[in-house]
């Protein structure tokens, strides 16, 4: 018996997959467990098995083509089996309501009740046109007018182009159904003498290179970007945001990643230091572990934190789990090996899943400061700028200073401003005294 294979819910905001890759041929032999095709989902790209055994008969999609949950993929069974009953293009509903429009009669529309309609017709983009065109020019005065008589033009049109020897399929029209009206001949006579000097100046000019027109390019949106679209336009434009904003003395968390580097085998990142902090700091603030569950607020139990990693089309966010419970190497380590999946695409969705707090840092790319859109359903997520070279002052004395701002953004429902900003001040705290949180 033939088995149909659907695309599968890979993912739990998956509304379509794209057919990345087919390991499999029409014709080919499968067995149950074989990784048939690799999927490109909202989050990652997956694998599909197939759980039977038998012939590949029929692939229904190709590489590149988006086909919807539950969508046609493929059909196994056994060799010559009969499969025409998967091979309708479930077009059957589409056709029966064309034959509901083509059976039904077309309604009479009644004339505008405006006077003008009278003697003029009326468009509702337009207005009134010169005159009715339901009857065109059977031929032009002038024979060699390029079949100018077959072209859409109200007869005041018609009639102001001869005089000025204008050829009517030279002019565009702005009319319904590209109608030329008045106005388009009015607006060719405007343009006539800047079109003479540049025919002059491309005669005189033949030798010249013709220069490139500037075009442009349509870029496919890959799932991923289609996900991330949605999902940061619903927080931003739902979530109420506000943004709070403080400067870390740097100094000590500096002395400490180096101190801790020198030693073998140790690889610490600033990154690191802040979720570590983070997560020590949402464990004594747990209205910012929190999410907003509709008719609820949710405090989590759990510290889970999700880390932001780039990736060529858009941004992932793999999710360290109990960050407060784990040490800064073993967090530097696990961010390390899921940036490093997520950049190949190999993130599972439980990697991702989960979180309860967010981190985005861009202070790599040298961006001093900046608000981020809080990554639902958290309640918080938190941007991280740049060390800077700043000049501070110290017991009286202007001396050399390292700084680097944050900003938390905070969903108003959730946190108000005030527990946002005792917050920051613990982390502030935590950070610029590093040892306090590794005790």
């Amino acid at each position: 018996m033939a088995i149909l294979i659907d695309m599968p819910k890979l993912s739990d905001t998956m509304e379509e997959g794209v057919i990345a890759k087919w390991n499999v041929k029409e014709g080919d032999k499968v067995s149950s467990g074989d990784i048939i095709a690799e999927v490109e989902t909202d989050k990652a790209t997956m694998d599909v098995e197939v759980f039977d055994s038998g012939t590949i008969l029929k692939i229904f999609a190709k590489e590149g083509d988006a086909v919807p949950l539950g969508g046609k993929m493929a059909v196994i069974g056994e060799e010559g089996e009969d499969i025409s009953e998967f091979e309708g293009d479930d077009t059957s509903d589409k056709k029966d309501k064309s034959k509901e429009k083509t059976d039904k009669k077309p309604e009479k529309k009644e004339a505008p009740s405006s006077e003008k309609s009278d003697s003029k017709e009326f468009d509702p983009l337009f207005g009134d046109l010169e005159e009715d065109d339901k009857t065109e020019e059977a031929e032009d005065t002038d024979d060699t007018d390029d079949d100018d008589s077959r072209l859409k033009a109200s007869p005041l049109a018609r009639k102001m182009a001869s005089e000025q020897g204008i050829k009517l399929s030279q002019v565009s029209g702005s009319g319904p159904n590209g109608r030329i009206i008045k106005r388009d001949i009015e607006e060719f006579e405007k343009k006539a003498p800047e079109k003479a000097a540049e025919k002059t100046t491309s005669k005189t000019a033949k030798t010249a290179a013709p220069m490139a027109s500037g075009g442009h390019e349509d870029i496919p949106v890959s799932q991923m970007r289609k996900a991330i679209a949605r999902r940061l336009g619903e927080s931003k434009f739902t979530n109420p945001h506000f943004y709070e904003t403080i400067d870390i003395d740097m100094k000590k968390s500096i002395e400490l990643r180096t101190a801790l580097n020198a030693m073998e085998g140790v690889k610490i990142s600033f990154n690191d230091i802040v979720v570590k902090a983070a997560a020590v700091a949402l464990r004594r603030h747990p209205a910012i572990n929190s999410s907003w569950m509709g008719d609820f607020m949710r405090q989590h139990n759990d510290v889970h934190v999700a880390v932001a990693v780039a990736v060529p089309d858009g941004l992932v966010t793999p999710v360290v789990r109990h960050t407060d419970k784990k040490g800064l190497s073993q967090i530097g380590e696990e961010v390390k090996v899921l940036a490093g999946k997520a950049r190949d695409k190999k993130l599972q969705p439980d990697e991702m899943e989960g979180s309860t707090f967010t981190i985005s840092n861009l202070g790599m790319f040298g961006i001093e400061e900046f608000t981020a859109i809080i990554n639902p359903p958290n309640a918080c997520i938190l941007a991280v700028g740049a060390i800077r070279d700043v000049p501070v002052v110290e017991n009286g004395q202007v001396v050399p200073g390292k700084r680097m701002k944050v900003t938390l953004s905070s969903d108003h429902r959730i946190v108000d401003g005030a527990k946002a900003a005792e917050f920051l001040q613990t982390l502030r705290s935590l950070i610029e005294n590093p040892m306090n949180m590794l005790l």
